[in-house]
């Protein structure tokens, strides 16, 4: 009988595997640290994007907030030639004024009278004269309450004066408020 030792070739199967398996173990290895190089570098690349994305971000908004001050900045300024220019507005419609209320003050005075002292506080007229008679006084208070640039006349004395003094018979005195046909309307409207 021959012998056959199948050992050996037993042996040498299990060391071929052996060296397969170490070889697919290696390449294993090889290709995990591929994979995870590969990985490590699009993490970083993926990382260094984002950080330039967040410093242009940065760079844009500090842009955005130098521009946003500005724009404060000249909203304020706006805002003071805007007040400027109403009080010029203002002071262009009110130049007008004084001498249409003295318009108005002549118009409403009746035949027999005449005013001694005129003072205008604010809006607050005062007015010093001397009437012939006192209906003279109600007619000049019912000229100036119909008037559109004098309201509310308020009569605060009247006196009798002597004739060898003045050739008027009362003396008077009286408020009167002036206002303009623009106020007028308005209170009107809201009424």
């Amino acid at each position: 009988m021959a012998r056959i030792n199948l050992l050996p070739w037993r042996e040498q199967l299990r060391e071929e595997r052996k060296q397969q398996f170490l070889v697919i173990l290696v390449g294993v290895l090889i290709i995990a640290g591929g994979v995870v190089f590969l990985a490590d570098q699009y993490l970083n690349s993926a990382i260094e994007r984002q950080n330039a994305r967040n410093e242009f971000l940065r760079k844009e908004n500090s842009a955005l907030d130098s521009r946003i001050k500005e724009i404060s900045e000249l909203k304020t300024r706006r805002q003071q030639l805007v007040e400027r220019m109403k009080i010029i507005q203002d002071l262009q419609g009110s130049r007008p004024v004084a001498a249409r209320v003295f318009d108005q003050l002549v118009r409403t005075l009746p035949d027999g009278v005449y005013f001694t002292d005129l003072k205008m506080v604010g809006r607050s007229i005062s007015v010093e004269g001397a009437a012939e008679s006192n209906n003279l006084v109600s007619s000049l208070m019912r000229n100036q309450d119909g008037s559109d640039w004098l309201t509310t006349p308020n009569l605060t004395e009247v006196k009798a004066v002597s004739a060898d003094k003045l050739d008027q018979a009362n003396t008077f005195k009286l408020t009167v408020q002036q206002t303009a046909p623009s106020e007028l309307s308005k209170q009107g409207g809201q009424q």
